[in-house]
């Protein structure tokens, strides 16, 4: 059997230091943990930086540190520091160096890199997911980042270097719970089963706000067990999590083939835990990772209005529609060049935009003008050429100006660079390893 300790659902969320504790005290086999995602948008990745604070992300570190040094097992994140590029993974590094020194650690570090430049994915096999982006080699040249996503292979590699600490890049989210169970020699669709439900911490329970989970790993399948005192793990909680970012609820494809949960039972061994079999590992003819990167789309600055008025707030998209045709031609016609207009309701649809099923205004809603231009420059000065309309633009010329709202002054907000993601593409590996960098560094105190 192999005992893996989850805290959480990512570093940066925070999780319960008695349930971390419980964990501690049932002698896992390996703390691991999630550092983040595409789900925050493309600038994380573009920039190659963290979404968290770092001083959270330091204090929860530490505290997962303490645990690794108390249970005498390793510590390992994946897509460290919210986008798992090389620089995110120095962050990290950073901060682990900085609190080993503080609380006088010696510890061994594995660092897995995970960044690919362009030379590199252009010398492959690179095959388009649906849907996915045309790219070019002016493409791939013009991203800040690209990182193919790690799996299994790549983390087991970096445990046998017998690190005490692992900061891998960009992983699947999977990979860092999976491979040790697999190392071991755990049922295979057990092991990725287990390692899916368990992504999230303790968002596969009753209480997903409750963080801390433990999964055990054996022969035939897992155990899920909550470690909060509040949070209870249900055939429908567990099973329903293959449903989470899965466009497919029984299949998980990974590095090296899919998981298929087809056959899967979930079985209630009491009121707190749940017992998973049936699950099926199918190898593939191919060992692909996947690709992701990011790069500069222009330049934004955004500016806010709120609308009161009944006829307007009834009228509101009609407001909107005039204002980006008659702003655009006034700024073609003094500035020229390549720029965009958007206007978003909130409190209508600017949530989903045109995939709103039911959208509604209410009393008051709020207009936000996005800008978009290839320098920043340019995105400034269109947006006070918006100013004036988003203040005192009527519906029709034959009525008193009317004016609104700016909750800010000024009330234009510059976002400086924008990026846009450019890859969902897979690339063929002859050995996993070779397109990852895996070094290790020892820190005495």
């Amino acid at each position: 059997m192999v005992r893996v300790l989850i805290p959480s659902g990512a570093l940066g969320l925070g999780y319960d230091q008695d349930a971390l504790a419980r964990g501690v005290d049932a002698a896992p086999d390996i703390i691991a943990i999630d550092g983040g995602s595409t789900d925050s948008g493309p600038h994380y990745l573009g920039t190659g930086t963290s979404k968290y604070a770092r001083a959270s992300t330091k204090s929860e570190w530490r505290a997962l540190m303490q645990a690794r040094a108390q249970a005498g097992v390793p510590l390992v994140i994946g897509t460290a520091g919210t986008c798992g590029a090389d620089t995110a993974v120095d962050w990290l590094a950073d901060i682990t160096r900085e609190i080993a020194q503080e609380e006088g650690m010696t510890v061994k570090i594995a660092l897995l890199k995970s960044g690919q430049s362009a030379q590199n994915v252009l010398a492959r096999e690179v095959t388009p997911l649906d849907p996915a982006p045309r790219f070019t080699a002016e493409t791939l040249h013009s991203c800040t980042n690209i990182v193919a996503l790690a799996g299994a292979e790549q983390i087991q590699a970096a445990l046998a270097t017998g690190a005490d600490i692992v900061i891998a890049g960009r992983t699947t989210d999977t990979a860092i719970i999976a491979a040790l169970p697999l190392a071991k020699g755990c049922h295979a669709g057990g092991a990725w089963h287990g390692a899916k439900i368990g992504e999230c911490g303790a968002l596969a329970t009753t209480n997903p706000n409750s963080g801390t989970i433990m999964i055990d790993f054996d022969a035939e399948g897992f155990t899920i067990t909550p470690l909060g005192t509040t949070a209870c793990a249900t055939p429908h909680t567990v099973s329903a999590h293959m449903l989470y970012e899965n466009a497919d609820p029984f299949i998980l494809s990974e590095p090296g083939g899919h998981l298929d949960v087809t056959q899967a039972v979930y079985t209630a061994l009491d009121a707190r835990r749940v017992r998973v079999t049936g699950s099926t590992w199918v190898a593939a003819e191919r060992y692909t990772v996947k690709l992701e990167a990011a790069r500069p789309s222009g330049f934004q600055t955004v500016s806010l209005v709120t609308i009161r008025d009944p006829r307007y707030v009834q009228n509101v998209q009609t407001w909107c529609d005039d204002i980006i045709a008659k702003c655009s031609a006034k700024a073609r016609a003094r500035l020229g060049g390549d720029f965009s207009i958007e206007m978003r309701v909130i409190g209508k649809d600017a949530t989903l935009g045109a995939l709103e099923p039911d959208p509604q205004t209410g009393s008051e809603v709020g207009v936000m003008g996005i800008v978009t231009a290839p320098t920043d420059a340019a995105a400034r000065e269109v947006a006070k050429m918006l100013n004036p309309y988003l203040l005192h633009h009527p519906l029709s010329e034959n009525e008193e100006m009317p004016t609104f709202a700016f909750p800010f002054s000024p009330p234009e907000m510059p976002r400086g660079a924008v990026y846009e993601f450019c890859l969902n593409h897979v690339m063929t590996l002859n050995d996993p390893m070779e397109a990852f960098a895996l070094t290790t560094q020892e820190w005495t105190a």
